[in-house]
């Protein structure tokens, strides 16, 4: 049995999150500001410091996803 439908399958995904990615733009410029900010000079980044940021972009992706055709 060969895993070939699994790579095809996996590659169509990868494909189309540069579409899901431009859709969710402002979410992600959010977030990336967060984590610039939080991480900036000498303070040491920490976990969910921006985690409304990120769920935010979470969100997005998982409706961009479920909106584009397969």
């Amino acid at each position: 049995m060969s895993g070939r439908g699994v790579w095809l399958r996996a590659r169509a995904r990868l494909r189309r999150f540069p579409a899901l990615l431009a859709g969710c733009g402002e979410q992600a410029a959010a977030y990336g500001r967060c984590v610039a900010a939080a991480a900036g000079g000498t303070a040491e980044l920490r976990r969910d410091v921006c985690l409304e940021e990120f769920r935010a972009l979470q969100d997005c992706f998982a409706r961009a996803a479920k909106a584009t055709p397969k």
